[in-house]
């Protein structure tokens, strides 16, 4: 006997949306179980396996009618969840997860199945986890970006509205200090925020292990811009293994070193658009309530090759 079509959602989803949702939050939650069963239905699955959650979404594992493994993915609908389909859409699995089906109304996606318990982490040697990524990267900048998505420099334009006044919420002065010169690199940039499709956050975590090719990109946010954006994750990634090693900075300048060379990117525009990531993480934190800069910010700044 299969496996029940009704769900029981995943305390940790359920914790999740009524931690940081409201009360559409927590209807969104309270349907997904019909939600589910509806859609198996209708496109004629059959669950196979776990379930899987991360902070936002559920993964359920499927079978199609051809006996094909698949994932059944849910979101809320949200600005993200419509940029990831229409990015899949013109991926069309070149480097990254192939889009199989979806629900417009939902924005629930029937995607490629991929080994979750296989990521790029788990890769010993860096510099050939970091050149797997890369090529993976190269590949999803490659392909034109398509019309309805976000594009950077309305972004970076955001961004720079938001500093004077999270300046303030900082305690220390290096720290605005800090924040104004990353503000600054981004202001000499905003005026030319390029025109390639990103990922947004392609970090180790988001690579996953595959049948159709070795390794496949997963979860993608995203937006229209300059590949330097896109680094930061990749240099993030395993930030507290790196912490703990007491290896971060050297690891981080290897990291840029590669990723650039592979990418063919400009150095100086690439630690720019870096030093707009960072800027975009510290405002982030500012509205949570954080009143000092994170130290993975920091670390990463003093690493990049000077402008």
């Amino acid at each position: 006997m299969g496996l029940p079509q009704v769900i029981d959602v995943p305390e940790a989803l359920v914790a999740s949306y009524t931690r940081n949702g409201g009360d559409e939050e927590r209807a969104w939650v309270a349907r997904l179980p019909r939600l589910v069963a509806e859609l198996i239905d209708r496109w004629g699955l059959e669950r196979d396996g776990g379930l899987a959650c991360g902070e936002a979404s559920l993964v359920v594992p499927v079978r199609r009618t051809d006996a094909t493994r698949a994932a059944l993915r849910l979101q809320m609908p949200r600005e993200e969840t419509t940029a990831a389909l229409i990015g899949l859409r013109a991926w069309d699995g070149e480097g990254i997860v192939r889009l199989l089906d979806h629900d417009p109304e939902s924005s629930a996606m029937l995607l490629e199945r991929l080994d979750a318990s296989r990521t790029l982490a788990r890769v010993e040697d860096d510099d050939l986890a970091m050149g797997t990524l890369a090529a993976i990267m190269g590949r999803l900048h490659r392909v034109p970006a398509p019309e309805g998505l976000r594009g950077l420099g309305d972004v970076a334009r955001e961004m720079l509205a938001s500093v004077p006044a999270a300046a303030t919420a900082l305690t220390d002065p290096a720290d605005r200090r800090r924040l104004g010169a990353w503000a600054s690199a981004v202001t000499e940039l905003a005026g030319d925020p390029g025109d390639r499709m990103l990922h947004w956050d392609l970090h180790y975590g988001n690579v996953l292990a595959a049948e159709r090719e070795p390794w496949l990109a997963i979860d993608p946010e995203p937006l229209v811009g300059d590949p330097g954006f896109d680094l930061w994750p990749a240099l993030d990634s395993g930030w507290e293994e790196l912490r703990a090693a007491g290896d971060a900075p050297r690891v981080v300048r290897r990291r840029f070193d590669l990723l650039t060379e592979a990418l063919g990117l400009d150095r100086p525009r690439a630690a720019g658009w870096t030093l707009a990531r960072l800027l975009q993480n510290t405002l982030w934190d500012i509205e949570d309530g954080r009143t000092v800069i994170g130290v993975s910010q920091t670390v990463v700044a003093e690493a990049l090759p000077r402008r």
